[in-house]
């Protein structure tokens, strides 16, 4: 309980702590715990769902981590009230994602695909390794305490909000659950869009568990850092509620892969500079959202230097605040 009770004073704002020491597991390309110190350059290698082939110019740092992804299996139903029915995309797939960036930890997120059956992500995540795998679930409010119980156990860390895609989640089950998972070091992770966002700035600054932005907050770009929902973002960051993904660059630019989704700059610096220690980076793979042409994740991967152009601090948010808020054991 001490343990539990340490991370939520972090994740409530009191400060970091230093995870430099992180999980000493090796790398995705299999390389030993003692050669982990070194930067890991990812491979050439051919992913599903992922444009190109090349590995990304910048090389990631060890136990770098990614916060958001998912798996799709046929043999799994699908939840009839929900509307994206994705091709099979295998924890096997998702491997070489890992070889061809260089991570070497990875969130799994249930997915609305599945409403609130989280069997095929608790599965991968045993497949793809407790040791270096975390998972967000999706849960409405017949959980049961000992369901939960029964999952953080397994790794899960937080539970997710998808008022995007139709789903089986609603915004009145937020904050009773919020309260349920908190005791546990559980965060809430909301998938909304910026006007959402600002709409129930007043929910969410009552909220007893910490709060999990997706993908940049979905700020239309050409509206940037003077939209409201960037703002709302902003302000719970610097009170110490909330937590961003940079991730999706592709969700909300204007621009495009044409443009090097330029117009989403402004937006993740904006975060990464105000608060550092409350950023994640994740890839979205399989990016379900883009049904015509997937994205190249080397360069998604590479925009990071972009939009957190200091090492120290990319090292911050690829490392050490995935290791806090996902609560990776240490070495």
């Amino acid at each position: 309980m001490g343990t539990d009770l340490s991370r939520r004073a972090v994740l409530g704002g009191v400060g970091m702590v230093s995870m430099g020491a992180g999980l000493m597991v090796g790398s995705a390309q299999g390389q030993p715990a003692a050669a982990a110190a070194s930067p890991v350059r990812g491979i050439a290698t051919t992913v599903k769902f992922s444009t190109g082939t090349e590995p990304p110019r910048t090389p990631a740092p060890p136990l770098a981590t990614d916060c958001h992804h998912h798996v799709y299996d046929a043999r799994f139903p699908p939840d009839p009230r929900t509307q994206l029915r994705p091709p099979d995309a295998s924890p096997e797939d998702y491997r070489a994602l890992a070889r061809r960036l260089g991570t070497q930890r990875s969130v799994l997120v249930t997915p609305s695909t599945y409403g609130t059956d989280n069997r095929l992500h608790l599965q991968a995540m045993r497949e793809l390794g407790p040791e270096r795998t975390r998972m967000v679930a999706v849960v409405d409010t017949s959980v049961t305490d000992a369901q939960l119980r029964e999952m953080h156990e397994a790794g899960v860390r937080g539970i997710r909000f998808n008022l995007v895609q139709a789903g089986v989640t609603t915004l009145e089950m937020l904050e009773p659950l919020s309260a349920r998972v908190q005791p546990m070091g559980w965060h809430t992770q909301i998938h909304m869009l910026g006007d959402q966002i600002a709409d129930n700035e007043a929910l969410f600054a009552r909220l007893p568990a910490p709060i999990v932005f997706d993908h940049l907050g979905r700020i239309p770009m050409d509206k940037g850092v003077e939209h409201r929902g960037y703002q709302t973002v902003r302000r719970m960051l610097d009170a110490g509620k909330a937590w961003v993904k940079l991730s999706g660059a592709y969700m909300d630019t204007k621009v495009g892969p044409a443009g090097r989704w330029s117009d989403t700059v402004p937006v993740a610096r904006g975060y990464a500079t105000g608060a550092p220690e409350r950023c994640v980076w994740a890839s979205d793979w399989p990016h379900v959202t883009e049904p015509a042409e997937k994205p190249d994740d080397a360069a998604l991967f590479d925009l990071l230097t972009e939009w957190v152009p200091d090492e120290a601090a990319r090292r911050r948010v690829l490392v050490d605040n995935a290791a806090v808020l996902y609560a990776f054991p240490r070495a």
